[in-house]
């Protein structure tokens, strides 16, 4: 098969490198055109870039999916089979193009958690599972026929940093496994039953990040780790912005939702409606991370 790979970051990284290291025929990457990053605002390569050109295989780097030009492209590497892991939405033009098809990973276990950010929102929402799901792309975003799917249980410590690689690696999986299916024709698409309520995976917004202490300790628990490390949950404190990046739920304890309170052995605590979050990490504004012993040394103690 020859395979066209769409993707950016590193958790579609992981799987290029996955699919080259196993032996399948990339004839092509497509991913997003580089950055400006950093002080200097050097430019910037994708991380599929960089394993792309380390295994010398053609980069396109569209402003324009529907421009002529690159679909000529595309054209011209006579893909079979289109691979897309964390990239834009394709034009069916596109996506339509490679005879075998072209399918997707998504990191929720579909049809639960559509959208553009399933590894936080499982988290925003204090669920006990997820897991990967590799689709054939129609017209509706996460819609198409489900090939294969894996369940992952969600720890307790998990933050979106630690669950995102957890299934980055678990996809990476999935996807050599889809790979050899569809090769060995052995894989029947199932449309997706949609049997209970599902919940939406919508990007996330700067008002998203923003902390409500009227809500129970749970709740604002799993905010603040569903957000960690980026882009961090934020309240304010003696009028500056603050982002929680790790805390603890203490159902027991009873202070006013909001206020910041110094207990012994320089633990933060911060009131909810019920009960409260002691702050293990937090970044003030302007500031890099700390510790929340260190937080209460050199700011609490001027309140």
């Amino acid at each position: 098969m020859r395979i066209l790979f769409f993707g950016t970051p590193e958790f579609a990284a992981c799987s290029l490198r996955q699919i080259i290291d196993h032996g399948f025929q990339v004839v092509g990457v497509v991913t997003a055109p580089d950055r400006p990053a950093g002080r200097g605002l050097n430019l910037k390569e994708s991380a599929v870039k960089q394993v792309a050109l380390a295994a010398r295989i053609p980069v396109l780097q569209p402003v324009n999916l529907k421009a002529a030009e690159f679909q000529e492209q595309l054209r011209t590497l006579a893909p079979d089979l289109g691979v897309v892991i964390a990239f834009r939405m394709l034009p069916q033009s596109v996506w339509n193009m490679p005879p075998m098809g072209t399918f997707n990973l998504h990191a929720s276990l579909l049809p639960d958690y559509r959208g553009a950010a399933p590894v936080n929102r499982v988290l925003m929402n204090g669920e006990k599972k997820t897991g990967v799901s590799t689709f054939f792309l129609r017209h509706e975003i996460d819609t198409g026929d489900i090939l294969l799917q894996e369940s992952l249980d969600i720890d307790p410590e998990d933050n979106a940093g630690s669950l995102h690689d957890r299934l980055m690696h678990l996809g990476a999986a999935l996807v050599l496994r889809t790979l050899e299916g569809i090769q060995q024709q052995s894989l029947t698409p199932k449309p997706q039953m949609v049997k209970t309520q599902l919940h939406a995976a919508p990007k996330i917004f700067p008002d998203d990040c923003r902390i409500h202490w009227d809500q129970d300790c749970e709740a604002v628990h799993n905010l603040i780790r569903g957000l960690s490390p980026v882009p961090g949950a934020f309240t304010t404190f003696q009028g500056k912005t603050v982002k929680i990046l790790e805390s603890r739920p203490w159902a027991e304890l009873d202070f006013l939702p909001g206020s910041w309170h110094k207990l012994e052995h320089n633990r933060v605590v911060i009131g909810c409606s019920k009960g409260a979050v002691e702050v293990l990490t937090l970044q003030p504004e302007g500031k890099k991370k700390m510790a929340a012993a260190d937080f209460a040394n050199g700011w609490m103690h001027r309140v």
